[in-house]
């Protein structure tokens, strides 16, 4: 059993991805409760805001670890998920502070269902992400 830059790796993985579950989470509750009306859009926008960063930050993360490590699998299935992000950022609404959410129209209907499902397709990501980083974790421990 020896520990590896690719262990240590999936180790990294595995924290940062725990992280970004409780993200994901977080903004499927933000938005089913801008969705029944529970809270006000300007605050909810200004608590998802500065998540947006940190989240794409982590993910980019631990993926420069795994390209370090040798890890090409695991980067290859996180990639378009990275791209998916830097075009979302790219193409956000103009606001004076970063983030992708602006409060004027985060109450389309039609802009609210995709937030709501962009969320559940993340979360649905990062735990299969997880567990197949549990697997690369345990196996990069047991291999060599």
């Amino acid at each position: 059993m020896a520990f590896t830059f690719a262990a240590f790796s999936y180790i990294v993985a595995l924290i940062v991805d725990a992280f970004l579950i409780f993200f994901a989470i977080f903004h499927i509750i933000a938005f089913d409760e801008l969705k029944t009306d529970y809270k006000n859009p300007i605050d909810q926008c200004s608590s998802l805001n500065p998540l947006v960063l940190p989240e794409y930050i982590l993910h980019v993360f631990f993926n420069l670890l795994f390209l370090v490590g040798g890890e090409f699998f695991s980067l290859c299935l996180n990639i378009p998920l990275i791209a998916y992000h830097v075009h979302r950022y790219m193409h956000r609404p103009v606001m004076s502070s970063p983030g992708l959410y602006d409060p004027t129209s985060i109450m389309n209907a039609d802009t609210l269902n995709k937030c709501q499902r962009e969320g559940w397709i993340k979360l649905a990501f990062y735990l299969l992400s997880f567990f197949y980083y549990l697997y690369g974790m345990i196996y990069s421990l047991i291999s060599t």
